[in-house]
């Protein structure tokens, strides 16, 4: 499930670039890591598919580029075109692996964890399967080590030498409250990853919530397919109660006949929901600060500090969280590291823009950076793959210089199509039908800059496209 917007990591989870796919310690994403922690798992006698990835449309080059880049082909992207929570994105995929008559066991996975303990992380789910081989719901546990308020909780109790028995599930409580589970035991972490086939999942749907059941029906039954993408109806998937898995299902389940059995995951699992939870799994020093990029510290303790791109400096400072990025900097006590999703919803009803994109705004041919701006002009750096391309495109209001920096441009502009290399440079006129494109085998980087009475990105008209956004 790669579906959501991260706002409480805010700087630097966007809803254009959202946290799931941030690289926030090592060389890969979360999405990443989640993909190849499940590619794992191989319990004897079972055989193995693809992953199967629900995600957002606004995002499925995002995650096709980050599958690439562990040369692992999906067996496919479910393409959600509105967020409707988790009970209709497992429901999709549910609906996907039975077809063709087949019933597989699912293993859901959100795609923000982590796991620092990845064997112990295969055993269990291995574990799972085989509970859910046998026809039950199986959720992972994850053994409480601290009373955390910003998880919900799952009691269970074990009866002779069966697996764990899911009783009720507990909302988030508050600090007294996970006090008094850690001491009384019996509780767990709910870590939002469970195991069932996809038969099971959707009998219970049917009979919790059919609503949900035959409006995700109608919606799977509307799909168009284009290549690895599969397109659930829009319309049809907007009228979907929009709902969590817990709530719709897996709350109602115990004392039903359809059990849900615990395995404990003690596996250094963490939810990244929060700048907290980032600086409890990151490496810290001796005085228990983490730090990514360019960083200077004195006299601080216990910090998380990020840069993106700029020397960020921290003096006599304990608990904090500080996130530089090149258009917004958040700074917070760790404590209060749950609260950042309450300035996304300032700068949301103030009308800015600063929670969604970022100044570098990554698309399927590459990429771009709003380096400079001003009245009637703007200034880009931009960056196109090898072999890739723009749309065939036009302006209303706006002409565009292009200047290469390094690697080989193809311009098309009207009826001419030229061949440009690094320190060469083109005009765009206004309203001119144009395309830029990398026929190399390198990078293709240029600077752009525009100049118009209106400079925003919806001033444009595509013609043809490579990635159907015509």
């Amino acid at each position: 499930m790669a579906g959501g917007s991260g706002t409480r990591l805010w700087p630097l989870s966007r809803a254009g670039f959202p946290k799931q796919f941030l690289v926030l310690q090592g060389d890969s994403s979360l999405f990443q890591d989640a993909v190849q922690r499940v590619a794992k798992v191989r319990p004897a006698g079972f055989d193995t598919r693809a992953p199967l990835v629900v995600v957002h449309e606004d995002h499925r080059f995002l995650a096709t580029d980050q599958l690439r880049e562990l040369q692992l082909a999906p067996q496919a992207l479910i393409l959600e075109p509105v967020a409707r929570n988790t009970a209709p994105a497992v429901s999709l995929a549910a609906l996907a692996a039975l077809e063709g008559g087949a019933d597989p066991i699912l293993v859901v996975t959100p795609a923000d964890q982590t796991a620092t303990a990845p064997d112990a992380f295969t055993a269990a789910l291995g574990k799972a399967v085989e509970l859910a081989d046998g026809g039950l719901i199986a959720l992972m546990g994850v053994p409480p080590t601290r009373p955390e308020t910003g998880y919900g909780y799952v009691r269970s109790h074990t009866v002779g030498d069966a697996h764990a028995v899911v009783q009720q599930f507990v909302e988030k409580p508050d600090l007294a409250t996970a006090e008094r589970y850690l001491a009384e035991g019996g509780y767990h972490w709910n870590s939002g990853l469970f195991v069932m086939r996809a038969s099971v999942w959707m009998a219970a749907l049917e009979r919790f919530r059919p609503d949900i059941a035959t409006a995700c029906r109608a919606a799977w039954a509307a799909r168009k397919t284009d290549a690895n993408f599969i397109r659930p109806g829009k319309a049809e998937f907007a009228a979907v109660p929009a709902e969590s898995v817990d709530y719709a299902v897996l709350e109602r389940c115990p004392g039903t006949e359809f059990g849900i059995g615990m395995v404990p995951l003690a596996a250094g699992w963490n939810d990244l929901g929060a700048w907290d939870s980032v600086w409890q799994v990151a490496d810290k020093d001796a005085g228990g600060n983490a730090t990514r990029g360019d960083v200077l510290l004195q006299d601080a303790a216990n910090c998380l500090v990020h840069a993106s791109g700029r020397l960020v400096s921290v003096v006599g400072l304990n608990d904090v969280v500080v996130v530089e990025t090149p258009d917004a900097v958040m700074v917070s006590h760790r404590d209060r590291s749950q609260d950042v999703k309450k300035i996304v919803g300032a700068l949301d009803s103030g009308g800015r823009v600063e929670h969604t994109a970022h100044r570098k705004v990554h698309r399927p041919w590459g990429w771009y950076d709003s380096i400079d701006a001003g009245a009637r002009f703007q200034v880009k750096r931009i960056m196109v793959k090898p072999g890739a391309s723009l749309s065939l495109q036009m302006h209303h209001h706006r002409a565009e210089h292009w200047i290469v920096v390094s690697g080989t441009a193809e311009v098309t502009c009207g009826d001419k199509t030229l061949v440009l290399t690094e320190n060469q440079s083109t005009y765009i006129p206004l309203g001119e039908t144009h395309r830029l494109a990398n026929p190399g085998k390198l990078p293709l980087e240029i600077i752009e800059v525009q100049s118009g009475s209106y400079l925003g990105e919806d001033d444009i008209v595509r013609f043809e496209d490579t990635y159907g956004r015509k």
